[in-house]
């Protein structure tokens, strides 16, 4: 069994930074495909990037240049660093694991596990 936990959120004005991070319990870290999605209020979710077992990394464009995503296989973290942040990036961060280590797909769905989520806020 497998249990993911978010940490980091917060509220930060425009254009400033944040770190996210998602603790994994379990055995395996280093072979699971993991990511972050994220839901604002009245929206659907959306996919924001994955990294997988052998740390090759995709975002969705939205983000890309502005988040880097990056695992610590010794330390079973994932990890979500965001700058030059926007009002329209505020939303429930989660973070997300895959058994298929060897993922393609920026997703929201089809993953095995997923974490209660983390909320970031985007403010002047």
């Amino acid at each position: 069994q497998v249990t993911l936990v978010e940490s980091g959120g917060g509220s930060v004005e425009p254009d400033g930074s944040l770190g996210l991070s998602c603790s994994f319990s379990g055995l395996g870290f280093s072979d699971y495909c993991m990511g972050w999605f994220r839901q604002a209020p009245l929206k659907g979710p959306e996919a924001v990037a994955i990294i997988t077992n052998d740390f090759n990394t995709r975002y969705t464009t939205a983000v890309k240049g502005r988040f880097t995503i990056s695992r610590d296989n010794a330390k079973n973290t994932l990890y979500l660093q965001m700058a030059s942040l926007k009002p329209e990036d505020s939303a429930m961060y989660y973070c997300a694991a895959d058994r298929d280590g060897t993922c393609v797909t920026v997703r929201t769905t089809g993953w095995d596990y997923r974490g209660q989520g983390t909320q970031v806020t985007v403010s002047s």
